[in-house]
């Protein structure tokens, strides 16, 4: 559909997979580590987990948002077109 897209390298997609999971560990197990009771480590993971959430949650509407206004392009520049072509008949 699109042949303009540029395509991520497997290392770039492996690179972001495992950065995310290594950060995730790191503050999981920072939560894990806290000197506080359970109950505040279990609200601290919690906020971890909805923000974790909510970041997908944005990044997928901001992607959405991108490709419908690409999209909305495309169809208003061959409306244009079309209306030249008819203009030069």
């Amino acid at each position: 559909m699109n042949q303009n897209a540029a395509s991520h390298s497997s290392a770039w997609v492996t690179f972001t997979y495992a950065t995310f999971v290594l950060a995730f560990f790191m503050v999981g197990a920072g939560i894990f580590f806290l000197p506080v009771d359970m109950w505040t480590k279990s609200y601290l993971g919690m906020g971890v987990v909805m923000l974790v959430q909510s970041c997908v949650s944005v990044t997928k509407t901001a992607r959405d948002k991108h490709e419908a206004e690409k999209l909305l392009n495309r169809i208003e520049e061959a409306k244009t077109e079309r209306l030249l072509m008819d203009i030069n008949k």
